[in-house]
């Protein structure tokens, strides 16, 4: 049971995880948390504050979150001995905080390693603050730091998990007390180097970690509890009318994630679509809400469209050359420019003298741009965004396109991007039209609702 930011946010939001974890408490639950809402972001602005030399700022920052966790705690459990404790232990950390800050001030430097130190607490003091909380309560709860059993390589910041060691230590620190009938609390987001070196797996690995932990135990099910009901077939904020999918297959899934849609960080499906284990999508705001369940395999559905996403942000680079007609090898030197670089490519459209894709980094453009025009011209147009048309029945159904494309017809699209076999068409428009270009099609493939039994309503 993974809760984000928002699910333990407050005093009010960790009494709601607690009354989730006890419905789940025969279910024998690992209860895997974030940091409190912002805690993340502020914890690594003191850090950039402190680089900048301003100390007095960097320490406000700190001071303020200090006294978000006391406020918490105070709200949350009722013991004033407790209470004291731990506000004791917060406060040392914070203290630690702060000597780590002086020393970035003063050497002007700052590492993804001292981040990597820095960005941890927060999950630290979440996990501390609600295992107290649940134990006040009468629950029998272990606390067992992430760091002794989630095993990464030493690429602070973004560093990978070893799986092999990480399955072998998350049985061996894990399983006992489970098995001895305890609750288990434990940390997204953070793991260490075999060196006990504290490493972070990057921003959105909360998801991540609760994927990794339940594909190691063999669970029964991995539930990442949000703020949000399920996956929608749009982002609500853009089409109002969204409705939350029952069920939608694992690919489905990790295409809606990496063209935006923001309720699962895209690597989160990889540990358990390889145990086939299911991953579902549930509100801790509004738990009677089902959720939506991500499967390997879900029922067929003659629901052609399942979801819409979309990303801005997007820059579009058109490679030209003569020299491509009948010529081998040529794709292969577009794309170890962009390997040098270090830049992955989004979408790919290719003709018999031309290369158009697709990138949302552009921190190496220049140099990219330069590397390509040794051997083919280019141009580059920004302020795009993609659109991205999900769902597994696209492929195998007539008309979609013909749908697509009419209820797009006033919008210049500017690429377009489907594979034989895929199950997404992705489409490049100016990014000022593409809240329109979602709306027109979610009122073409949703608006009215499908008689389907794979939708359902959004309670307001």
């Amino acid at each position: 049971m993974k809760f984000g930011g928002t699910s333990v946010e407050d005093a009010r939001a960790m009494e709601n995880v607690i009354g989730i974890v006890a419905k789940e408490q025969r279910r024998k639950p690992i209860v895997v948390l974030s940091a409190i809402a912002g805690a993340t972001n502020t914890l690594l602005k003191s850090a950039h504050i402190a680089l900048d030399g301003d100390l007095e700022n960097a320490h406000a920052e700190l001071n303020r979150l200090l006294e978000r966790h006391v406020t918490l705690l105070e709200n949350l459990i009722s013991n004033r001995s407790e209470i004291q404790h731990l506000i004791l232990t917060i406060r040392k950390r914070f203290d630690e905080l702060k000597t780590l800050c002086q020393g970035i001030a003063i050497l002007g430097e700052l590492t993804n390693r001292s981040l990597d130190a820095i960005a941890s607490v927060g999950e630290q003091l979440s996990t501390m603050i609600l295992t107290h909380a649940l134990a006040e309560r009468g629950f029998a709860v272990e606390m067992v730091d992430a760091r002794t059993f989630m095993i990464t390589n030493d690429q602070f910041a973004a560093a990978a998990p070893d799986f092999v060691l990480i399955s072998q230590e998350a049985r061996a620190r894990i399983l006992p007390p489970i098995q001895a009938g305890k609750i288990v609390v434990t940390q997204g987001f953070i793991g260490s180097t075999r060196k006990g070196i504290t490493t972070t797996l990057g921003r959105g690995g909360s998801d991540y970690s609760a994927a990794i932990i339940g594909a190691a135990l063999d669970a029964e099910e991995i539930q990442i509890w949000t703020d949000v009901d399920g996956v929608l077939t749009a982002d609500p904020r853009i089409a109002p009318a969204a409705m939350k999918l029952k069920v939608i297959s694992f690919r489905e899934a990790s295409e809606l994630a990496y063209f935006g849609a923001k309720v699962l960080h895209p690597s989160t499906i990889l540990p358990a679509v390889e145990k086939n284990i299911p991953v579902i999508v549930l509100n801790s705001k509004r738990p009677q809400s089902t959720g939506t369940r991500i499967v390997g395999h879900p029922p067929k559905s003659s629901a052609a469209v399942k979801s819409i996403a979309s990303k801005k942000g997007i820059t579009v680079i058109n490679i030209q050359s003569s020299r491509m007609l009948m010529a081998y090898g040529f794709l292969s030197a577009i794309f170890s420019v962009f390997q040098k670089h270090k830049t992955s490519v989004d979408l790919v459209s290719t003709s018999e003298v031309a290369v158009s894709l697709t990138i949302d980094n552009i921190s190496n453009l220049e140099q990219i741009v330069s590397e390509l025009q040794e051997f083919a011209e280019v141009s580059v147009f920004d302020q795009k965004a993609i659109v991205c048309v999900v769902g597994e029945q696209m492929r195998s159904t007539v008309g979609i396109v013909d749908r697509v494309f009419g209820a797009l017809h006033d919008i210049n699209v500017i690429m377009i991007s489907q594979g034989a076999s895929e199950i997404n068409m992705s489409l490049v428009v100016d990014e000022d039209v593409v809240t329109q270009a979602v709306q027109q099609l979610h009122r073409e493939f949703f608006e009215p609702v499908p008689e389907l039994d794979l939708f359902e309503q959004v309670d307001a």
